[in-house]
């Protein structure tokens, strides 16, 4: 892709982007290999907050 001149970043980006905004931090660290952190990073980028998660997760500890 490098010697076709096609950036590849912007979709690395927007793909990263996208899945922040459908999954929680926590779920988004442990498919990519980032941390909780870095995951949670890019949910705030995406405008998602997944306070719902929490909420099952605190009602639900075993699942």
């Amino acid at each position: 892709m490098y010697r076709l001149a096609v950036a590849t970043r912007p979709a690395r980006g927007a793909a990263l982007c996208a899945l922040a905004a459908d999954l929680p931090a926590p779920v988004l660290a442990d498919l990519l290999g980032v941390s909780v952190a870095a995951a949670a990073r890019w949910s705030a980028l995406a405008g998602r907050d997944h306070l719902h998660y929490l909420a099952a997760r605190i009602d639900n500890p075993s699942e």
